[in-house]
């Protein structure tokens, strides 16, 4: 390591410090890009090279990722930076990846990418969502080819939300005129009723727990674009799914991992046959870190074993993968 240049768009919010500790911690080299040159400054790091460029100046953004050998995108609304980025990682010729959990931005990077970026690497949604997820599901399919169900059940003791994760919703809320997002016989749907309440038994320390059904969050893209399984299905506790709706909620606390605990529960489903990896960890921010940190390493080490527009489970190794997080995340099953 210390031989890579990442440029980390967004390097000043919430989770693009988190990305910024995590690519020193590891000995990468780092270019702090963003829309405001004064949040770049006022970084923790005086060391770091700033780069100011916002996402309507295509030139000032191929100026900001000169040198760099492959750029993060840490930078929502997606809706808005995703494309923009993209181009400018696709002109300069290096690997793109993004933390988006918004399904809308993961949809339309599939769908406006996919041909365009035959060759090049381009990984939407290595975060938390979409990404773990994906890689989960992906080492439990194991030596199926495909399967009738996938379930993945999130239990968040709480949910303190991003002005990020805020925004992100609101631009969701708007794309879907109100209505809710869920996969199934191999489509996404958008529906107008009201989501499915049941409890989900998890490992300890949660243990059974109320949940909505359907909450759909980035896995419903991510596993569908590499995996035979049209019935892709996420829970989210019900405290959690309040809590992040909640205007009142506070923001999570700066300068290092929340005492937020997660617990992801992966069900797969092939006839009578079911297979189960559950993970465990702090904090659904700060562990982006190391998920899109490990993903832009093994990406530029050519430990990869597809390219275009690929979700985490499709270009990489995904048990191998999940087992270099130890010990932030802990994977049994």
């Amino acid at each position: 390591m210390g031989t890579y240049d990442v440029a980390v768009f967004g390097a000043y919010g919430h989770t693009g410090r988190f990305v910024v500790e995590e690519l020193r911690e590891r000995g990468f080299g780092v270019l702090a890009v963003g829309r405001d040159e004064a949040k770049l400054r006022a970084l923790p790091w005086p060391d770091l090279e700033i780069r100011q460029a916002s996402v309507d100046d295509p030139a000032a953004l191929d100026r900001a990722f000169e040198g760099a050998d492959a750029v993060i995108n840490a930078a929502g609304p997606f809706a808005d930076t995703a494309a923009p980025v993209i181009e400018a990682a696709l002109r300069a010729g290096i690997p793109y990846l993004d933390v988006a959990a918004e399904l809308e931005a993961n949809m339309d990077t599939f769908a406006r990418f996919g041909d365009k970026a035959a060759g090049a690497t381009v990984i939407p949604a290595m975060a938390f969502f979409g990404g773990l997820g994906d890689l989960m599901v992906t080492a439990a399919m194991g030596d199926w080819t495909s399967a009738d169900e996938a379930h993945i059940a999130y239990g968040l003791s709480s949910w303190h939300p991003t002005e990020g994760t805020r925004a992100a919703g609101k631009v969701s809320r708007e794309r879907r005129n109100g209505k809710r997002i869920r996969f199934s016989g191999g489509r996404i749907e958008h529906r107008d009723d009201a989501l499915p309440e049941s409890d989900w038994a998890f490992p300890a320390p949660l243990g059974t727990r109320a949940v909505l059904g359907e909450f759909s969050m980035a896995d419903v893209v991510t596993v569908p674009s590499h995996l035979a399984i049209p019935e892709v299905v996420t829970y989210m506790t019900t405290n959690a799914a309040r809590e992040v709706v909640t205007p009142e909620t506070p923001a999570p606390p700066a300068g290092g991992p929340s005492a937020q605990m997660f617990v992801v529960d992966v069900v797969v489903r092939s006839g009578d046959e079911e297979r189960r990896i559950v993970a465990q960890g702090q904090d659904i921010y700060a562990i982006t870190a190391p998920l899109v940190v490990e993903a832009v390493q093994r990406a530029l080490d050519g430990r990869t074993k597809a390219t275009g527009v690929v979700s985490a489970g499709e270009v990489f190794d995904a048990a191998d993968f999940l087992a270099a997080l130890a010990p932030r995340v802990t994977v049994t099953g």
